[in-house]
């Protein structure tokens, strides 16, 4: 005989999720209503402030010190004001924060959807799988468009400002986070796919 029956989960476990659904729910909104915010500041293309990337190596600035010299530093990264946004800087701008927005209301749709399937007492199925599957999928390549766009608004931006006065077309993605992500991605979905078989064995068992 095959039992379906879904576990019941403690209180204390059952406040954890609801807390995590409305902390979700917050963020969203909050990532949302700032990206949206900063989406007008593009649009409108006056005064905008933009982090740019520096090579290092190319890009040395003096750094006062209190004795009154100065020493040759290699300068990062740094929020530069552009008076005027370009078009071409602009709209790589604005898809980045709408790519924001999208990757972070699917991830953490989501994830609110599998909390509250997990509430339910059902805890492993291929319908969870394939929520934590498209969530991180979601947020790996989600965030890293968001990156790359960026990069193109901080180039375009320089390029204007110093009429490509400036080398600093940094196209930087760090290989070890999204490595590291993809990983801890994949061991999330094993471990989904292996429980919701242990499960179901389990269940036909009983």
């Amino acid at each position: 005989m095959t039992s379906t029956k879904n576990r019941t989960i403690s209180r204390g476990d059952t406040g954890a999720l609801i807390g995590f659904c409305i902390a979700g729910v917050a963020i969203a909104a909050y990532i949302t209503v700032f990206s949206i915010i900063r989406i007008v500041e593009l649009a409108r293309g006056v005064n905008v402030p933009v982090l740019a990337e520096f090579i290092s190596s190319k890009t040395p600035v003096d750094l006062p010190l209190s004795t009154g010299d100065s020493i040759s530093v290699g300068l990062d990264s740094a929020v530069i004001t552009a008076p005027q946004l370009p078009t071409v800087a602009a709209v790589p701008g604005i898809m980045g924060q709408i790519a924001q927005i999208l990757t972070i209301v699917i991830v953490i749709g989501c994830l609110i959807v599998l909390a509250r399937s997990v509430l339910a007492g059902r805890v492993f199925s291929r319908r969870n799988t394939a929520l934590a599957s498209t969530a991180g999928i979601t947020g790996l390549v989600g965030f890293a468009a968001v990156r790359f766009f960026d990069n193109m608004l901080a180039n375009a931006t320089i390029a204007h400002i110093t009429d490509n006065g400036v080398e600093n077309a940094v196209m930087s993605v760090e290989p070890f986070t999204f490595v590291l992500a993809a990983f801890v991605l994949a061991l999330i979905g094993t471990v989904f796919v292996v429980g919701d078989r242990l499960q179901r064995d389990t269940e036909g068992l009983v």
